[in-house]
């Protein structure tokens, strides 16, 4: 049976799928609707995404979509590993500006929900590392949003410093949460 850990920000959920193993490997659900139905989480995914980051060190994010087209992420490594995070950026919230990360191998299987009004990046913690993630709506352009990987505001404990970190320019000018309108409120 899948495994479902309410991080400290409780709305973000890591989840260990059950690997069923032996001589040839392993077998597992990676996703299965009733289990997360069960579980409280009601999501219907429309997309599933892939990225390949050849170095560590890389970060991508902090994205996330603005309303109507939102997304909910679940996100795991395929090949290698890195250090998922998730940024509350719903005005109002308790745990506003505040993150939560956790370690996603390739390895384990770990996968961790990021649901709506949270900003989500990651770092790669080994070179060409793969990362998977359904997401509950399609990619939008004109919704497409982040904030600034190293806030100091918000204070992620990067496994890179920045000195050694691989960025997009998008993500490299991106604007603090300070500084963001954001359309997330509670």
């Amino acid at each position: 049976m899948v495994a479902f850990t309410r991080l400290s920000i409780p709305d973000v959920v890591l989840i260990q799928p059950v690997r069923h193993g032996d001589d040839r490997g392993y077998f597992c659900e990676t996703y299965k609707k009733s289990a997360f139905d069960d579980f409280g989480i009601d999501l219907t995914f429309v997309q599933d995404n892939e990225s390949l980051s050849r170095e560590v060190g890389v970060v991508r994010g902090l994205h996330f979509q603005a309303p109507p087209m939102a997304q909910a992420k679940l996100v795991r490594a395929v090949r290698g590993a890195i250090f998922d995070v998730a940024v509350d950026i719903r005005k109002g919230s308790p745990s506003y500006g505040k993150w939560v990360g956790a370690t996603l191998t390739a390895e384990k299987g770990e996968q961790l929900l990021v649901p709506h009004g949270f900003a989500h990046g990651f770092c790669t913690l080994e070179p060409d590392t793969i990362v998977a993630y359904k997401v509950d709506a399609p990619y939008s352009r004109p919704h497409d949003a982040g904030i600034l990987w190293d806030d100091p505001d918000i204070g992620i404990d990067w496994p890179v410093g920045a000195d050694r970190v691989v960025l997009s320019d998008k993500d490299r000018q991106a604007p603090r949460l300070r500084d963001y309108a954001t359309p997330f409120v509670l």
